[in-house]
């Protein structure tokens, strides 16, 4: 359970992403996601909340960064 609060913390203090974060923990980016949605809800209420929120931004935005990737991709074709 350690694990699952240093996850926690490290998404907190770097605004990562799921698939961002499970890559630096080595893990995949279901089995960081049901760390933070399920078994840190049960250790830490706060804390999930804070993390539930962060990912619910990055849920916003994701069409933003999508579109941005596309454009680069295909600005360095022409």
């Amino acid at each position: 359970m350690q694990q699952v609060l240093k996850e926690a913390k490290y998404i907190i203090d770097t605004n990562k992403t799921i698939r961002e974060a499970a890559k630096v923990f080595g893990i995949s980016k279901s089995v960081l996601h049901r760390h933070m949605s399920q078994n840190l809800k049960k250790l830490d209420y706060e804390l999930y909340l804070r993390i539930k929120n962060i990912f619910l931004e990055h849920n916003k935005s994701r069409h933003i960064r999508g579109g941005e990737a596309t454009r680069i991709k295909y600005m360095s074709k022409g």
